[in-house]
């Protein structure tokens, strides 16, 4: 059993190794796991979460290195978490190697995470949220994290992230792909990488357009920029950066930061609540009441929300 107190004390210290064992905690439901949160809560919430989707092909990955360059330069400490596809074999991150971020693998001010997602849909593995806290308490100014590109799914970046980028590249059809998976609905800022190829200036005002016809805005409302950038080259990064930087400043000015981190939380503790009651369903499957008020059902002596009724207040006795 690991020493959850000295675990998390190393990890607001920065050591690695520490933050890497509290998120297998997490990765694992291990029954450490209440703990470990437990100990970390006090210093989390300082931390600015930045979430980038986007379909394969589009460069999130080289984006996020160059991201972390740009971040680093300015002598903030950046977590990474990378979400991959799950193996098929062992459940673990199929790109976990993250070959292109290998330059930043030897900088202490840098963590880099590959996570599953284990087939959970949204591209997000579903331990991210308490990944996030960890990288929150051990430090880090900013954490980035990059999710599988999964069509209409990508949404879900917007419930784990403070401000959501959507990557996009010409030539790819995006633009009708972004209106298709409503992506034009949660992107706060939107970049146009490979902006170097042709057709990335008509990419830019499809987009606009595209933003522009969307539902009327009150003054003052947020107005979601398109950055042209050519990661590979760290080409448009800091005009990138600078528009996270604004759209940070405009949701702390206007509380809309604050709500939309609660609202990150709200959804929290409702995962973890159905996950908790999915699992006393379960054991009451076991113990066969379950069947047995599906028998009733099916024998018409009750009807299934009454049965439903009598399972919930089986579940949550006691």
């Amino acid at each position: 059993m690991a020493d959850v107190a000295a675990l998390v004390a190393r990890a607001r210290e920065g050591a690695p190794r520490a933050v890497a064992r509290l998120i297998s905690l997490v990765e694992g439901a291990s029954p450490q796991l209440r703990e470990a949160m437990a100990a970390i809560a006090p210093h989390c919430g300082n931390a600015y979460v930045v979430g980038l989707t986007g379909s394969p092909g589009v460069g999130k990955s080289t984006t996020t290195s160059a991201l972390v360059s740009a971040y680093r330069a300015q002598g903030r400490r950046v977590g990474v978490l990378a979400v991959d596809p799950s193996s098929p074999f062992s459940g673990g991150a199929l790109l976990g190697d993250r070959v292109r971020m290998g330059e930043h693998a030897s900088d202490p001010g840098v963590y880099i995470r590959s996570m599953a997602t284990r087939g959970h849909l949204g591209g997000l593995a579903w331990a991210a949220p308490q990944a996030i806290r960890v990288l929150d308490a051990a430090g880090c100014d900013v954490v980035l994290v990059e999710t599988v590109g999964v069509g209409q799914s990508e949404v879900e970046i917007a419930a784990q992230a403070d401000t959501s980028v959507v990557l996009l590249a010409p030539g790819m059809g995006d633009g009708i792909q972004a209106a298709k998976a409503g992506i034009l609905e949660i992107g706060d800022v939107y970049v146009v990488n490979k902006a170097d190829r042709d057709g990335a200036d008509a990419t830019v005002r499809e987009l606009n357009h595209m933003l522009g016809l969307g539902e009327a805005r009150q003054p003052g409302d947020w107005r979601p920029p398109v950055v042209k950038t050519v990661a590979a080259r760290a080409e448009g990064v800091d005009e990138m950066v600078a528009a996270l930087d604004k759209h940070r400043g405009w949701m702390e000015e206007r509380g809309v930061l604050a709500e939309r981190r609660a609202a990150r939380a709200a959804k929290e503790i409702e995962t973890i609540a159905v996950t908790t009651l999915r699992r006393r369903i379960g054991e009451l499957r076991g113990g066969k009441r379950l069947d047995a008020l599906a028998e009733r059902v099916v024998g018409g002596t009750l009807d299934p929300y009454t049965a439903a009724d009598e399972l919930v207040e089986g579940v949550t006795e006691g």
